[in-house]
């Protein structure tokens, strides 16, 4: 009886041909991958971020331009010092988005963010100021505001068309890590609790005939306005 025929050891380094179609292949590394397409994919992105921004921006002017213009001259018609500060608001937000559109038009927008946040600062504090000397000089008796159906409408309008672009900008200015932005998007939110504050704030007087409501509102505004420019001052509005 024949004995089985054993199979040979094969000698070191040497490999068995069966297996040149891949019997190994659950071992073999995957490829590398390719930094090239990594970072051309990231530029992209950042392209379309940018774009985005500088779209959000000119919604945002176009936007504060027209409701400063209503609420200021609403403001002078009812002498409502809540009223004229919301629109000194708008018009600084058209200022805070400009410098971002500024920031955003050069080569490397890094190079300009802090320029931009000063810029921004400096608007949330000139607003603080004016808004908190009228509305005290409302408080001591300067004159009571009156009944203001435009500025009811304007302040319910932008309570809903603001927390869109604020969200939008935030998000795209949160992915660049671009601190302006941010604050930029900030700006526009305040410019929200500010129309709710506002809103109540005229509806009380023109329902109750609660004209202190009016100027105690104003303050209201000068307070956040002064706490949100001290953030961007300090660079502490992104992410």
């Amino acid at each position: 009886m024949s004995e089985p025929i054993r199979s040979l050891p094969l000698p070191p380094g040497s490999s068995d041909s069966s297996c040149s179609d891949g019997c190994g292949s659950a071992t073999r590394s995957a490829p590398a991958s390719m930094p090239g397409k990594t970072e051309a994919a990231t530029a992209a992105r950042r392209a379309v971020l940018n774009r985005r921004v500088r779209l959000l921006v000119a919604a945002t002017i176009t936007y504060n331009v027209v409701e400063a213009a209503v609420a200021m001259t609403a403001g002078r018609a009812a002498s409502s010092t809540a009223l004229i500060g919301f629109g000194l608001d708008s018009v600084i937000e058209v200022a805070s988005a400009a410098s971002v559109a500024w920031q955003f038009s050069g080569a490397d927008p890094k190079t300009r963010e802090r320029t931009a946040l000063k810029v921004i600062a400096m608007s949330f504090f000139a607003l603080a100021v004016y808004v908190t000397v009228a509305s005290i000089r409302s408080l001591v008796g300067s004159g009571s505001a009156e009944h203001s159906a435009v500025g009811i409408v304007l302040a319910a309008a932008s309570l809903v068309i603001m927390p869109f672009l604020s969200f939008s900008q935030r998000r795209a200015g949160r992915e660049l890590g671009s601190a302006s932005t941010v604050a930029d998007s900030q700006q526009t939110l305040l410019c929200t609790y500010l129309s709710g504050v506002l809103l109540v704030g005229l509806l009380l007087n023109s329902t109750l005939g609660l004209s202190w409501a009016d100027p105690v509102v104003a303050l209201v505004i000068a307070v956040v306005a002064l706490r949100e420019g001290r953030e961007a001052w300090r660079g502490h509005h992104c992410c």
